[in-house]
């Protein structure tokens, strides 16, 4: 059995934090580059070899990404599509249908947006199609949530009890096999 270590990191800060951003294509501040490259020094300097990095095809994980080392882009790493709320603030959306979201994103997902399903699925593609070398994913709060979910099985309440400030590592042992199964080997939020 083949195993390998899956890092997924946060991209950095985006000029636009605070807002509903999916599919909405925004730069990262330079702090919030910095500290993607400090986290990825970090896995080196733990001993983390990492053989492949591949992002999210949108800026704000790209561009963190492109200041680490050579990409691969996959745009199956991309955030939730929040549809017609994508780039608004929380506060300014009707917030009885946001909380319906947020209790159960699949059933009530924004208006013209994805399902977490779709989400769901969509990174489970990319994950099936990860080969078993050491790989740092540069991706989304949403995406990593839902790799969790494929790979360790946890469900939705159990993915949102992780904190993923900008910048933080998950750490995954993947185990290849029918199914894949993996464990949570680290988490580290952004020192900086």
């Amino acid at each position: 059995m083949t195993s390998f270590a899956l890092h997924l990191m946060r991209h950095g800060e985006p000029v636009l934090a605070g807002r509903m951003l999916g599919r909405t294509d925004c730069a990262v501040t330079p702090a919030g580059v910095a500290a993607c490259q400090a986290q990825a020094r970090m896995l080196e300097a733990r001993g983390e070899r990492v053989t492949r990095v591949v992002a999210s095809d949108l800026r704000r994980a790209h561009d963190c990404a492109q200041a680490i080392g050579a990409t691969q882009i996959d745009a199956r790493w991309r955030e939730l599509d929040f549809g017609a709320w994508d780039g608004a603030f929380a506060r300014d959306l009707d917030q009885e249908a946001l909380g319906r979201f947020w209790n159960d994103p699949d059933a009530c997902p924004p208006p013209d947006g994805e399902r977490w399903s779709e989400l769901v699925a969509r990174v489970g593609n990319a994950l099936a199609a990860t080969p078993p070398a050491a790989t740092l994913v540069v991706t989304h709060g949403g995406a990593i949530r839902a790799a969790l979910h494929v790979l360790c099985g946890f469900d939705r309440a159990q993915v949102w009890a992780f904190d993923l400030p900008y910048a933080a590592i998950v750490s995954i042992r993947v185990r290849d096999g029918e199914p894949r199964r993996a464990q949570v080997t680290g988490l580290w939020p952004c020192a900086g």
